[in-house]
């Protein structure tokens, strides 16, 4: 009879095992799993991932019975969200890319690793879960324990006292320069718009810095900070001289806006060519037109806020603005265009067939059959066996696997 292979799969969503005994991701095996949570236990007793693993390793013994599983445990990151279901996704690949799993057995320890639910079975069927639970403290961990627990991982330290510690220094600061509540308001604001629409894992999409002392481009990264900083002195600088001198709030923001420029584009600038040398080393020709473009714009809009400031200080006339902003948008529609062909010219060049495709959230779609290079499209196979044809536009990223927008 024919064994099916099931999965055995633990996740350490906030990455305790890198962080405490440093253990990284992926765990796979029996034996590496087993000496994972007795280092983990004796590191930290109160520690809930090692009794799961424990649990992971017991469920394999069960199954090797009858079946033939593995036991793996995927970690996440520190800080959770985005980059921890980014890393955990890419792991989860890499393991099923070795072992064919047929099914998934999911031992959990909580509802923060249940969030991960979605993203496996999206790449695996889940035949059960089971969630690992001190039978001595089923209803504190559900209260007043998993509190203090989880205030002790810095997500959500940096939730419960970062964010109101920042507040109540913004609130300090807009008293000492005569903003009152204003300053707390707007930083309220920023942060509000920002968790509403995700734009903090668009500017990690955007930038996907990857720091090390091995590359080049940390000098780069280094040379903009001081850039950066020096930019937000001076637009503070900036409004509170114009606050001082009774100027309106469109003349204040203006002066703000040009004082800011004069230094910040620099700083946008060296980052992105930082990330460029980070791809011309690695290779991926595909995603320096991505970053090219990025820089592109944001000398646009280092153009466009620069005469629209000198207008409203009486520096420029209207014209120039009209001027400036119709030649904006025909340099970001040419530039998209060149962009645009260069990157197909690159993907026709490379050989994309039997790479398997995903969606951007990391839903499998199938494998690639076929390229029509004359007519730019790509042939997909599905897991049932079904035909998609895909447009190379529509590549997202290109590497052991390939993204696309569907």
């Amino acid at each position: 009879m024919i064994k099916r292979k099931v999965l055995v799969l633990c996740i350490d969503r906030d990455n305790d095992l890198s962080e405490k005994i440093g253990i990284a991701g992926p765990v796979i095996g029996r034996k590496a799993n087993l000496e994972a949570a007795t280092k983990m236990a004796l590191a930290d007793p109160e520690e809930p991932d090692s009794n799961t693993i424990f649990e992971a390793v017991r469920t394999y013994d069960e199954l090797s019975k009858d079946e033939e599983p593995e036991v793996v445990t995927l970690t996440g990151d520190k800080k959770l969200g985005y980059r921890a279901d980014k890393e955990i996704s890419r792991q989860l690949e890499r393991v099923l890319s070795e072992f064919k799993a047929n099914s998934c057995i999911f031992i959990s320890d909580g509802a923060s690793d249940e969030e991960m639910l979605p993203l496996i079975q999206s790449r695996v069927k889940i035949d059960s879960k089971k969630t690992v639970v001190m039978k001595q403290a089923q209803e504190l961990e559900k209260t007043y324990f998993v509190l203090l627990e989880k205030l002790k991982e810095p997500y959500y330290a940096q939730l419960v006292f970062g964010i109101p510690a920042l507040l109540l220094l913004a609130l300090v600061i807009g008293d000492y320069f005569g903003m009152g509540w204003r300053l707390l308001a707007a930083l309220l604001g920023i942060y509000l718009l920002i968790k509403g629409f995700g734009i903090e894992y668009r500017l990690a999409d955007l930038l996907d810095l990857r720091i090390s002392v091995e590359k080049i481009s940390l000098m780069a990264y280094l040379a903009a900070l001081p850039f950066f900083l020096i930019s937000i002195w001076l637009g503070v600088q900036q409004y509170t001289s114009a606050s001082q001198a009774g100027n309106d709030v469109v003349k204040t923001s203006a002066l703000v806006i040009r004082s800011v420029l004069i230094l910040l584009p620099w700083a946008a600038v060296l980052v992105f060519l930082g990330r460029i040398v980070d791809l011309l080393q690695e290779g991926k020709k595909y995603e320096i037109v991505k970053q090219g473009m990025n820089l592109i714009m944001v000398l646009l809009l280092w153009l466009l806020f620069s005469v629209a400031s000198d207008w409203v200080l009486a520096d420029a006339y209207f014209s120039e603005f009209v001027i400036t902003i119709g030649a904006s948008i025909l340099i970001a529609f040419a530039s998209f265009e060149i962009m645009k062909q260069i990157r197909i010219s690159i993907v026709r060049s490379m050989k994309l067939e039997n790479k398997e495709v995903l969606n951007e959230i990391g839903a499998y779609i199938g494998k690639i059959i076929g390229v029509d290079r004359r007519r730019s499209l790509l042939v997909v196979q599905t897991a049932l066996g079904q035909r998609l044809t895909m447009k190379l536009d529509d590549i997202v990223q290109i590497g052991d696997k390939i993204i696309m927008r569907y």
